[in-house]
């Protein structure tokens, strides 16, 4: 993906969540993994601590990398928290391009929700 593609998607996906969330602000890069940390636990508390919002937000980057082999989904723990095993390390170097590859990942992530949700609404 060009780098112009990337930034149109990126804004495309922090317009969408900014609307879905009925909030004035464009969402950040760490909040949109934070609220794809939420979708992969299954349930929402308002209160979430400091460390559990840190272990959601590693939720999201497993879940994220899962496809490209650096995770692999375990299960669930007794409180219902996903837990990943890491398969292979992540080797990529530098902020920026980790924070594009991740961009992509969550650029997929929401197009495959997108598409989930309209075949649930199309099968009703």
């Amino acid at each position: 993906m060009e780098e112009w593609q990337l930034d149109f998607e990126w804004l495309r996906i922090r317009h969408y969540v900014k609307d879905s969330m009925q909030k004035e602000e464009l969402p950040s890069f760490n909040t949109i993994l934070l609220l794809i940390g939420i979708q992969e636990l299954g349930r929402y508390q308002s209160d979430f601590t400091k460390e559990e919002k840190q272990d959601l937000m590693h939720i999201a980057v497993c879940r994220l990398l899962q496809d490209d082999g650096y995770y692999e989904w375990v299960g669930r723990d007794g409180d219902g928290w996903p837990h990943y095993k890491q398969l292979r390390a992540f080797t990529m170097t530098g902020v920026k391009a980790q924070e594009e590859l991740l961009k992509m990942k969550i650029i997929k992530y929401f197009d495959q929700h997108q598409k989930e949700m309209n075949a649930t609404t199309e099968e009703e």
